[in-house]
């Protein structure tokens, strides 16, 4: 009886992000993975992936797809877009995080300090193994000022992210 309520809470928790969310499978022709993102910050796929930001522009959010051979240009792209914005990275700031698990892919997770235009801001970079031959390069770089806002929303997105399996 406590399991049932207790899984009814959590549903209920989640039910307001889920139902203004869009779930994305990407990339749309051959889907490996999906994530799930509020409507209110603009998810849409890209070339490479699926990127959105949050409605008062603080966070910027990014999945990447890349293979073995693919993977150093596919980071090469990212520094470069962070770049061509205005962010510039505290490279002795860098932070890695312990591998770890996350909805059954292998995590590793890095983190620098940078600032923008608009003053101090996080990097973080996630690289998520779906597959055998794919890896997803997650690309947050968020406000320090107005982040902690999101933190709930940004915690959503990534757990919502789950590989795809055929």
């Amino acid at each position: 009886m406590k399991q049932k309520l207790f899984i009814a809470a959590v549903f209920a928790a989640a039910f307001p992000f889920l139902a203004h969310s869009e779930t994305l499978q990407f990339p749309s022709d051959e889907p490996i993975a999906e994530v799930s993102i509020p409507h209110s910050w603009g998810p849409k796929e890209t070339e490479t992936g699926v990127d959105a930001t949050s409605p008062d522009s603080a966070i910027y959010f990014s999945i990447d797809i890349a293979s073995e051979k693919t993977i150093d240009k596919t980071l090469d792209d990212v520094i470069d877009f962070l770049m061509k914005n205005g962010v510039v990275i505290d490279d002795k700031s860098k932070h890695e995080f312990p591998d770890s698990v996350l909805n059954g892919m292998k995590m590793a997770h890095l983190e620098w300090d940078g600032k923008d235009k608009d003053g101090p801001v996080d990097v973080e970079l996630g690289l998520l193994q779906p597959s055998e031959h794919k890896l997803l390069v997650v690309t947050y770089w968020g406000s320090k000022e107005t982040q902690d806002k999101h933190d709930e929303a940004v915690q959503n997105i990534m757990h919502s992210l789950k590989p795809i399996n055929d």
